[in-house]
């Protein structure tokens, strides 16, 4: 069976001592543990700023780091395995773990618990922190800053409805492998809503066809919000039985649009025809 190359942390010169016996490398390594300290961070398939971005990481996201060399971190993304480089000056310590999530589309970090002080930082949702304590109004972070305390939540909540979260990014621009509320692309829009909601989701549109929920009979009849309809390298979410909300470059935007519209569009000019429906059963993975 074959290791899917965006999963494996595997390259010729090195390799995750896991894989040893399953891939071939100069040599195995035991990754060590990080943590991204910056408000976002690219994850590149190739040690080059010129390279396409796959995705993103988030303040607070756990990675695994195998090598770094070139000012570049060959690594492993936790939250859903992928592998690719990242940014060496984005890492930081794994310890202390996050203790909350930002829960808006993005908030600031100030320099001290003051609203009139000029913010250092944003964070975008979903991104994570470790607090100390509470200053009136605002979080204490353990490195530095201070965050809006209504801006944030306990890093275990779950928002009651991934396809509300999806709502509140419409507008946000399209980007190829953008994760955060600055851009997204359309696997990230879903992987993002559902986390938000408690659930896991991989990166990819191919991945989450294969893993999340159970197909519904073919057509477009019988839908329901949160159901996910597929193309090849496409996916939307149901907000009810017809309109589709998703990252697409013809809006150039999170959009929402009555699904027979965006099935014919598609259909003509970008991924051909509806691959599957599927259906989230209680938010699981099948």
């Amino acid at each position: 069976m074959s290791l899917d190359p965006r999963l494996t942390p595997a390259r010729p010169d090195l390799a995750d001592i896991r894989l040893r016996g399953q891939v071939e490398a100069e040599r195995f390594v035991e990754g060590r543990p990080a943590r991204i300290a910056v408000p976002s961070a690219p994850l590149r398939r190739r040690p080059d700023v010129q390279a396409g971005l796959d995705t993103e990481a988030v303040m607070g996201d756990a990675v695994t780091v195998y090598d770094v060399s070139h000012n570049f971190a060959f690594a492993q993304i936790a939250r859903d395995g992928y592998v690719g480089y990242l940014p060496e000056a984005a890492l930081g310590p794994a310890d202390p773990a996050p203790t909350h999530r930002v829960a808006a589309l993005r908030t600031f970090v100030y320099p001290a618990a003051d609203l009139k002080r000029p913010h250092v930082a944003h964070l975008s949702l979903g991104a994570a922190f470790a607090a100390d304590g509470r200053e009136g109004e605002y979080w204490r972070l353990t490195g530095g800053g201070y965050v809006f305390a209504g801006h944030a939540v306990p890093l275990d909540h779950a928002e009651p409805d991934a396809a509300a979260v999806a709502e509140r990014l419409v507008g946000t621009p399209y980007l190829w492998g953008g994760r955060t509320s600055l851009g997204l692309d359309c696997s990230g829009l879903v992987q993002l809503s559902l986390e938000r909601a408690g659930l896991t989701c991989p990166r990819d549109a191919d991945q989450q066809e294969r893993v999340l929920g159970t197909a519904l009979p073919p057509g477009l009849d019988g839908l329901a919000r949160g159901d996910l309809v597929f193309w090849k390298g496409h996916v939307g979410m149901m907000l009810d039985a017809t309109r589709l909300i998703h990252a697409n470059g013809h809006h150039m935007s999170v959009a929402i649009e009555p699904l027979a519209v965006a099935v014919e569009r598609i259909a003509e000019k970008s991924f051909g025809a509806v691959t599957s429906i599927r259906r989230l059963a209680d938010g699981t993975i099948a």
